[in-house]
């Protein structure tokens, strides 16, 4: 018996390897570019958004970090260790005898020389603060036109050369020491180891006191950070000191915080006594007398001396109007205002806004810069706390 075979199928070879049309292939590849088109945007609008984020970041850090510094060094404002100026002695009995007598130039150079009475001026007037350059000519300079110069002195808060974060007592600088024994024949020294002999003591009229590094800075915005010209506003200080043996002075302004573009002080002036009876708003100070006690029984309220708190509204020092003596020496708080700007403009966008910074309004700057004003309010302690009373 016979079988019959069946045909074979063969499958035509170019039928099974053929490939994409062409119609396929277009589609394909517009698919693919829709693909990376929505991929690149995504890579483009993250990066904005990251560059955006990283601006905002740096605005909030660098105007953060300009009022902590600020912040640190005016709240030691008029430390001088167990010293008290006799005007703010409220145990005195007698007239004061040391008020200021002017707004001491804070650039003096040490060699000029430092008379007795320019060394009280310094010690009594712990702030001040001024709108052009009335002072230190050599100093501050390329400063930002309409913003502040702010001045602050105190003493060291460690011994100096007593280790940690305390320099060593080096022989050309200057240096503040008190006195805490009655019958010491000065209530303060200020000076270099080189003229001034440092023999003040402790209460048990024996041992020395400590001995202080002078601390002077002077802050403001200059118009450059790293090199004249570049154009990046900057918080920038000026330390007093004396550099590799030379005469102690302030030294030229190094660069702090980047992108900070204007500073306002405003200060409070405690030129009024507590309230009392009969006189609701107090009266005013007179250090041109002994202290007057409402009750001399409990002295609780003196009426002709300040209680520590600020008087009426803040006061700015301008060249129109500078600060007086009496209302510097009567310093109690001060009001910082700090513009801080992006480092970097932002596309697309216009600074079209105006920022209120005390009395003075600044901007619209028409630029592509966002900005942000930082306000803080410091008491004073070293000098408001004496004028309190129970």
């Amino acid at each position: 018996m016979s079988t019959m075979r069946l045909p074979v199928m063969r499958r035509n070879p170019a039928a099974t390897q053929s490939g994409f049309s062409l119609v396929e292939m277009m589609v394909s590849i517009v698919i693919g570019l829709v693909i990376l088109a929505a991929m690149v945007a995504l890579f483009v609008n993250s990066s904005g958004a990251n560059r955006e984020l990283a601006r905002a970041n740096s605005l909030v850090e660098n105007g953060r970090l300009a009022i902590e510094l600020l912040e640190s060094d005016v709240v030691h404002a008029g430390f001088w260790g167990a010293y008290m100026p006799t005007f703010d002695d409220q145990t005195l009995v007698g007239v004061p005898s040391d008020p200021p007598s002017a707004v001491p130039n804070p650039c003096l150079a040490y060699d000029t020389p430092w008379l007795a009475q320019h060394r009280l001026n310094l010690i009594h007037v712990p702030v001040n603060v001024y709108d052009s350059n009335v002072f230190c000519a050599g100093i501050v300079t390329n400063k930002i036109a309409g913003t502040d110069v702010l001045v602050v002195r105190h003493a060291e808060l460690c011994e100096a050369g007593s280790g940690g974060n305390c320099e060593a007592d080096i022989a050309g600088n200057v240096y503040f020491q008190s006195t805490r024994c009655p019958t010491d024949p000065a209530r303060y020294r200020l000076g270099t180891d080189d003229d001034t002999v440092f023999d003040l003591n402790q209460m048990d009229c024996a041992t020395d006191t400590e001995k202080r590094k002078f601390i002077s800075n002077i802050y403001y915005i200059r118009n450059w950070s790293a090199s004249v010209g570049d154009g990046i506003p900057t918080l920038v200080r000026s330390t007093f000191d004396s550099v590799a043996g030379g005469v102690p002075a302030h030294q030229p302004a190094v660069a702090m915080i980047e992108g900070i573009q204007s500073m306002r002080v405003e200060l409070g002036i405690d030129n009024r006594s507590n309230a009392y009876a009969g006189q609701p708003t107090g009266t005013p100070v007179n250090y041109a007398e002994e202290v007057d006690w409402l009750d001399p029984d409990t002295r609780e309220t003196p009426t002709n001396r300040g209680d520590g708190s600020p008087d009426g509204a803040f006061i700015t020092c301008t060249s129109a109007d500078p600060c007086t003596v009496d209302e510097l020496m009567n310093v109690t708080a001060v009001k910082i205002y700090v513009l801080v700007r992006s480092r970097e403009a932002a596309p697309g966008y216009t600074d079209t806004k105006t920022y209120q910074m005390g009395d003075s309004t600044v901007g619209p700057f028409s630029d592509g810069f966002k900005r942000h004003v930082y306000v803080s309010t410091l008491r004073l302690p070293n000098i408001a706390g004496r004028r309190q009373t129970p």
